[in-house]
């Protein structure tokens, strides 16, 4: 494994230059894309309209693009958020984010930044910041969550097809949740080769 995956280089040192994580903005854009390649129309299109019509909460907005135009989903997100307001969290950016995580467990914030050092050094692997969770996406999808999952430990969830043993724990999940195996860590000194191989297999399988 080359010295660029290591994560106790920093960008500076592998001369890479710093990936900027993604936060909830990054939805809301493909909320709204994905509104207009079903409907045709854009967001602003959709707000005037609701508010014509006399819609007055998330429910009746809902139910108004759900029975009167097949909208259901994401797609009508777009047009919520618009109309009713963005939620105070996805208004942050990707530093408040991830320093919100880690808080009020800052014993635990050196082993997100070490799994964040290996993202951002690594070609291919997307950062998307969310309130309780860090993504690490693929080109194609997600491939693995970071998530302070208890006062102690870090988990590291994944899209992976592999065997349960060793470090990878089989966790409980819905029929259709892909996302079965997990590696948790106590110490920053467990980010280590192994943890990146794993890593590096997550992202290669879902690429």
């Amino acid at each position: 494994m080359s010295n660029s995956n290591q994560p106790q280089q920093s960008d500076t040192q592998t001369g890479a230059p710093r990936k900027e994580a993604g936060t909830w903005q990054s939805m809301v854009d493909n909320n709204k894309a994905l509104l207009l390649r079903k409907t045709g129309q854009d967001t602003a299109h959709w707000v005037e309209q609701a508010r014509a019509a006399g819609i007055r909460s998330d429910r009746e907005l809902r139910d108004w693009m759900r029975d009167g135009f097949g909208v259901t989903g994401y797609a009508q997100y777009a047009v919520s958020w618009e109309l009713f307001g963005y939620p105070e969290f996805m208004l942050r950016d990707a530093d408040e984010l991830i320093d919100g995580q880690y808080a009020n467990h800052p014993q635990l914030r050196p082993i997100a930044d070490a799994i964040l050092a290996w993202a951002s050094a690594t070609e291919g692997v997307q950062i998307q910041m969310r309130k309780g969770y860090v993504s690490l996406h693929s080109q194609r999808r997600k491939f693995a969550q970071v998530t302070r999952s208890t006062n102690s430990a870090v988990d590291v969830t994944l899209r992976l097809d592999a065997p349960a043993g060793g470090r990878l724990e089989q966790v409980r999940t819905r029929a259709d949740d892909p996302f079965t195996l997990r590696v948790r860590l106590v110490s920053p000194d467990q980010v280590d080769d192994e943890l990146l191989e794993i890593l590096t297999a997550a992202l290669e399988q879902n690429s």
